[in-house]
């Protein structure tokens, strides 16, 4: 390391926020493509594994995971050669879409109803070092700065009477090697990769070090607009492939990289404290720009949120005095008949516990609450009121209206698929969730 403590301990900093993204989507890929024992283990790269449910609290592989979509999850290699999607046509109003993200967790390419239209298509996905012919029949090329990429795909499912035409739909997705597609011979096969095991604590750790160095040799060559940054990287020891031993440092050395890292951890602390909505949060690289606090605070909120186009996330975290939402309280968010979410699809609230942004178990199994909850009872003006806390409520139009919370501190997400420019643009506002247990000075 060429880089003084000072030095060190800056670099270290902006080092760990620039990483945070890439460390938990490297989780998620861990566990899905390469943990064989994983409950949430796909089958390896090159294929789907597909949900015919939406996630319950068993379901662990990602924070704030929606319960709104059943997903099908994929994982491809690029090294060799590109992957072809096959996306059949979508019938009716049935909500399909295919995010596609790179090892940064850019958003950089969407097949499906809103972005490439319901009659379905073909589309080839092409690594950066890629120059090969384009096989006919094929609708779309994305091309990936990095080789290896993943996939998120979401069914809409309108009630459990619909998952045989959910289930029927995900039969007809497809992903195949482009020499297959092609009717040519396959080339060689990439190397095999000595994938390091994920450790949480490691990877919050100095030690996260040793995960980029790993991920930065698939995200060759940089972006232009990195190349300063990683120069001075490389001063403090980052590199694509190199290698980490914090052992053969100074104890001043290590004492700066810890530093760094509590200062990091500090920055992505006070923004996701300053965050309520995911306008601005996702997206590509040339929206989100050298922002990587931002691409930082996106996955710790919610890894793999889709662009605004597709959905927009809002966070409540307080009520309307700015107190912390807690199961041992009850809320209510109020929408009037003219104020109703504008979308052109559907729309969700849905419950986290905290610390984990995991979802809740309750005893009515309903984790989250929307157009689509069946019973939903409306006042007579044609306003709606939702009842959000612990304990079941005793009047029936408040128990038609329950969302569920932990006994503990919680969090909700608020997702408008489809959403209408008056949620894009902010002339629409969500309504606050207002406390009704506790008084304004409590």
């Amino acid at each position: 390391m060429d880089a003084g403590p000072d030095e060190l301990r800056a670099t270290t900093a902006d080092a760990f926020v620039y990483a945070y993204a890439m460390l938990f989507n490297y989780k998620t890929l861990y566990e899905q493509a390469v943990d064989e024992t994983f409950p949430g283990y796909v089958g390896g790269f090159g294929r789907f594994r597909h949900y015919d449910r939406v996630y319950t609290p068993a379901d662990t592989d990602i924070v704030t995971a929606n319960n709104d979509t059943p997903y099908s999850w994929a994982w491809l290699d690029l090294r060799a050669e590109p992957w072809v999607l096959t996306v059949p046509p979508v019938p009716g109003d049935r909500y399909v879409t295919f995010q596609w993200f790179d090892l940064f967790t850019y958003n950089f390419a969407y097949a499906g109803v809103l972005s490439t239209g319901r009659a379905g298509g073909r589309y080839l996905f092409a690594g950066p070092g890629w120059d090969g012919d384009v096989p006919e029949g094929i609708d779309g090329v994305f091309r990936s700065e990095t080789e290896f990429i993943g996939c998120l795909g979401r069914t809409g499912l309108d009630g459990p009477d619909d998952l045989a035409n959910v289930e029927a739909l995900q039969e007809q997705y497809g992903l195949a090697p482009r020499h297959a597609v092609a009717g040519t011979e396959p080339p060689p096969p990439a190397p095999a990769v000595d994938w390091p095991v994920w450790d949480e604590q490691r990877a919050l750790s100095r030690e996260f070090i040793a995960y980029l160095n790993f991920l930065l040799q698939f995200c060759q060559p940089p972006d232009p607009s990195e190349r300063e940054l990683m120069a001075r990287f490389a001063r403090a020891g980052i590199g694509p492939g190199w290698s980490f031993d914090a052992g053969s440092l100074t104890d001043e050395q290590r004492a700066a990289l810890d530093a760094g890292v509590e200062d990091g951890h500090r920055r992505l602390t006070d923004s996701i404290h300053a965050t309520h909505s995911s306008v601005g949060l996702f997206g590509s690289r040339a929206s989100l720009g050298q922002d990587y606090l931002r691409r930082a605070t996106a996955a710790a909120m919610g890894i793999y949120g889709n662009n605004v186009e597709e959905a927009i996330y809002i966070g409540w975290h307080a009520d309307e005095q700015g107190r912390p939402l807690t199961g041992g309280d009850s809320y209510t968010v109020h929408f009037p008949a003219d104020r109703l979410p504008p979308v052109k699809l559907f729309w969700s609230i849905t419950m986290y516990a905290l610390p984990s942004r995991l979802l809740v178990d309750n005893p009515i199994d309903r984790y989250s609450i929307g157009d689509r909850t069946e019973g939903l009872v409306f006042g007579p003006d044609g306003s709606l009121t939702l009842t959000v806390q612990h304990d079941e409520p005793s009047a029936p139009e408040e128990r038609a209206n329950w969302l569920p919370a932990p006994a503990g501190p919680f969090t909700a997400i608020f997702r408008l698929y489809g959403p209408e420019p008056s949620v894009i643009d902010g002339t629409w506002q969500e309504p606050p969730m207002t406390s009704r247990t506790r008084s304004p000075g409590g």
